[in-house]
């Protein structure tokens, strides 16, 4: 989450398609350099480097490092610059770095790597396609994170509410429970992304999967009426109370406390928020009491209820100069035991397929699976192909939209300037 809005410098390095390296023979090590704060995946790789890829890991063995995630897209741009990307390497959080680097060839295409794909889910395959805007595979996805609204299973029922499965159905079940004295939804309006994804997740089941590609293409605008209705469905559900007081100081822990000690009764979020589910210290409700449902179809919409909003967290990515046999080695080593061990050792799903199911899995996880699995289209989030400043515009005004200080054209106004 934190690198995905990494700021990437007005001074850039320019990247040049010419000096892309090519298959060499130079390697010593297999090279990875990933975040200082993220610990799993350099942790699954060397338990990999000494279990399921033993052989890959003698032929060229392991060296990692790492860079604070703070300055992890600046520090890929200066080595990139160089031609010295590592082998592999977390990938930049801005998608449309990713992109220069990609165009200038400097990044390994996985598609062409024997067996590769076929270890990779269909869900997390279509995220990354639309991610980077390419039916080739340049990252592989150490993380598939699906997103949709997490509901309290016995407030529902104490309160006779049915799933809802239409926007229309979600305001009625939302109405109800504020007359009952709850708060419909606990929502994060302090960072703001709670909010916008709520407003984008609302533009895809509406116009179709494609609308937000539509804008970043220039085929769109935010401040067209088809796109400012869903800002302004999104600005009524804080008007009619539904995010509780306040909801611009609430932060993320306060709104993940609230739906777990049983304040509110629906909260968005993704499915990375398992973690605090397993937690008993913070899960007050129980995990056996909380449920999964998709966002509502929009009456009359072009997208499907299917179309799961979902992120791939920080995938990997691979060098394409000095890509040689025992580097291909380890990205099918990687591509076909990683999900397995990443599940079992930290309970994290990803987008690979799984062969092997740990026994302590919990109910919520294999929900989350399933759903995965079953996926076929994805869809990103409202920021995903915006820039960075647009994604700040957007997450610092996401309350002022839902407490009536800005309406929905204003937000959208703001977004498009920025963009």
């Amino acid at each position: 989450m934190v690198s995905a809005l990494a700021v990437v410098g007005a001074g850039a390095v320019l990247l040049s398609a010419c000096s892309s390296g090519s298959t060499g023979g130079s390697n010593t090590a297999f090279n990875y350099l990933g975040q200082t704060e993220n610990t799993t995946i350099v942790g699954t790789l060397k338990t990999l480097s000494a279990g399921e890829c033993t052989a890959e890991n003698k032929a060229l063995p392991l060296k990692a490092t790492t860079n604070p995630g703070s300055s992890f897209d600046q520090k890929l741009q200066l080595l990139a610059g160089q031609n010295a990307l590592p082998n592999m390497s977390m990938a930049a959080g801005t998608p449309s770095l990713m992109k220069q680097f990609i165009s200038a060839g400097k990044l390994k295409d996985l598609s062409s790597v024997a067996g590769v794909s076929d270890h990779i889910l269909p869900a997390a395959k279509s995220t990354i396609e639309k991610l980077y805007d390419t039916d080739k595979l340049y990252v592989l996805p150490t993380e598939f994170n699906i997103e949709g609204i997490w509901y309290n299973k016995k407030i529902f029922s104490d309160n006779g509410i049915e799933v809802p499965k239409t926007w229309n159905a979600l305001v009625d079940a939302s109405v109800k429970l504020k007359a009952a004295g709850v708060q419909p939804i606990s929502t994060d309006g302090k960072d703001g992304w709670p909010i916008t994804r709520l407003i984008g997740d609302y533009i895809f089941r509406d116009l179709g999967p494609n609308a937000l590609k539509d804008v970043a293409d220039g085929k769109a605008k935010l401040t067209d009426a088809a796109y400012v209705k869903a800002a302004d469905a999104v600005a009524s559900l804080g008007k009619q109370g539904f995010f509780g007081d306040a909801v611009a100081s609430i932060d993320y822990s306060t709104m993940i406390n609230s739906f777990l000690t049983g304040k509110a009764a629906m909260m968005y979020n993704g499915s990375w928020v398992l973690a605090n589910f397993a937690d008993k210290s913070q899960n007050q409700i129980g995990e056996d009491n909380i449920g999964y449902m998709p966002f509502p179809a929009v009456s009359g919409g072009k997208g499907s209820i299917d179309q799961v909003p979902s992120n791939v967290g920080v995938p990997v990515t691979f060098a394409s100069k000095n890509f040689d046999s025992k580097v291909g080695d380890w990205v099918g080593c990687i591509a076909k035991n990683y999900g397995n061990q990443v599940l079992a050792d930290s309970g994290v799903v990803s987008g690979f397929t799984i062969t092997k199911q740990p026994s302590s899995v919990s109910s919520l996880t294999k929900t989350v699976q399933d759903v995965a699995s079953k996926t076929t289209t994805s869809v990103l989030w409202f920021e995903a192909l915006f820039s960075a400043k647009a994604t700040t515009v957007s997450s610092n005004n996401a309350s002022q939209l839902v407490n009536g200080s800005i309406n929905g054209s204003q937000f959208m106004q703001l977004v498009q300037d920025a963009k």
